[in-house]
């Protein structure tokens, strides 16, 4: 009877001992209990890059991301470099087309428009354009009507730009688009969906198009 108290001391240790090793093989070890617990409990965020996309662009590109208007309810939004340079919370955008001008070398936003292209004038659109200074990026957004008001030399101004879809873009077509002043090729950044309603997403007008990318920094000239 003596040695009741004795065991039950050293039962005691044992199970102590015990508990600890296992509690210790499973939060892997001295000082990792917190993390594993948080890991368990915590959803993993998958990590954005800017303007949200996926990956980190390589050295001397440009991070952009867009999205056109969705009919004429949801204005567009373009993103260049984690600033948003254009959107209906900046109160920028209007129906039409709407047109930021980058500075292709540092990045910098020269300036922002939008153009009506259903009741506004499109003389304003081509003083707009016609004198871009060589190396100068293009991004177009459409909302609501891109095109109604679009005249022979509109449409050559934006191919000149590397637009392929430009001569053939109509009445509420949804359409997104980077270019530049002095490119030699066609663009890689543009998509272009007609207004049909056979495939229209929304009535009257088609899904919204979202593009996003990341494009090499112009040289400086001279």
């Amino acid at each position: 009877m003596r040695l009741a108290g004795p065991l039950r001391i050293v039962a005691l240790i044992i199970t102590m001992g015990l508990s600890w090793i296992l509690v210790t093989i499973l939060l892997g070890g001295p000082g990792g209990g917190l993390p594993r617990i948080q890991q368990f409990f915590t959803k993993p965020r998958t990590r954005k890059y800017k303007c949200g996309l996926p990956q980190p662009c390589p050295e001397e590109h440009l991070a952009f991301r867009m999205v056109s208007g969705a009919a004429n309810v949801i204005g567009p939004k373009i993103c260049l470099e984690d600033k948003m340079l254009m959107s209906s919370v900046k109160d920028n955008v209007g129906r039409g087309l709407n047109i930021a001008l980058v500075n292709g070398v540092s990045g910098e936003l020269l300036e922002a428009r939008a153009f009506d292209m259903w009741a506004g004038d499109v003389n304003d659109l081509l003083k707009f354009i016609r004198p871009l200074h060589e190396g100068t990026l293009v991004f177009v957004a459409s909302y609501d009507d891109p095109a109604t008001k679009m005249n022979e030399e509109t449409r050559k101004l934006f191919s000149e730009l590397g637009s392929r879809n430009a001569k053939e873009l109509a009445f509420r077509d949804s359409w997104v688009f980077v270019g530049a002043k002095g490119v030699q090729n066609k663009s890689p950044f543009e998509q272009h969906v007609k207004n049909s309603k056979h495939t229209n997403k929304y009535e009257g007008w088609p899904e919204a198009l979202e593009m996003e990318g990341c494009i090499p920094r112009r040289s400086m000239v001279g």
